[in-house]
């Protein structure tokens, strides 16, 4: 944060959450010294980055549309409003989609994102110890990672899918047998109206990546600066 921008990174969804921002300022770094002068955008290499990383761990290729420009601003309690949290149920993370331009299908998809990586233990623990649709050995090995007295466990890591460096369809299994470890993941496989969407990605990786990809796309159209709106930043970290 500085006197005039509240860092999103600060948002309740991204703070010790969202990681690597040292990966962006090295390519950053490395994209700029090619190019004698900062051409490329953070918000262009961030798009880039997502993308080369889903391939690298055995994920799909898509086209990233090229352009962006870098925002002046930020805005902490935008990012609260609406970026999606671990505790929502299915009708919210609908909403919070569709207030994107995005619909169920691309709720599905992109939660799919979640076969990589961690969460912190504080993102789930009230769903280990009292959510009823959890398998209950799950729960019973998740609550052994994070205590529900000690706070000192809120900021343990535990695997989004037991192959969180791969890019497959675990995730989606996992749902099936109320294995998922977001509140907001088993959201989508439990009666409602994207159970159908879980249980087809579950027994078809290649459909799941085809559609990741194509709303990859659309998420990255997301009202992006372009032209002469925005800057691109000299750092990742700070405005011009």
């Amino acid at each position: 944060p500085t006197p005039t921008i509240d860092s999103e990174k600060l948002a309740g969804a991204n703070v010790n959450s969202a990681r690597g921002f040292e990966v962006i300022d090295q390519i950053k770094e490395e994209v700029d010294k090619v190019c004698g002068r900062a051409v490329v955008s953070c918000a262009d290499i961030l798009a880039v980055a997502a993308r080369d990383s889903v391939v690298a761990l055995g994920g799909p290729w898509w086209n990233v549309r090229l352009g962006r420009r870098d925002s002046t601003t930020a805005s902490r309690t935008t990012a609260n409003t609406d970026l999606p949290t671990p505790f929502m149920d299915l009708n919210a993370l609908t909403s919070s989609f569709q207030k994107q331009g995005l619909d169920t299908k691309d709720l599905v998809v992109l939660s799919g994102g979640h076969t990589l990586g961690f969460a912190q233990c504080l993102t789930f623990k009230d769903r280990a110890h009292n959510d009823s649709n959890i398998h209950p050995k799950f729960a019973k090995k998740l609550q052994s990672l994070c205590n529900r007295a000690k706070s000192e466990s809120d900021s343990n890591l535990v695997k989004l899918d037991p192959t969180s460096t791969r890019f497959d369809a675990l995730y989606y299994k996992n749902l099936l047998k109320q294995k998922g470890l977001l509140r907001s993941d088993q959201a989508l496989f439990g009666g409602g109206n994207t159970d159908e969407l879980v249980r087809s990605y579950s027994d078809d990786t290649k459909a799941f990546w085809k559609a990741f990809a194509k709303s990859m796309v659309k998420m990255g159209n997301i009202k992006p600066l372009t032209g002469k709106l925005g800057q691109v930043r000299h750092n990742c970290r700070w405005v011009n």
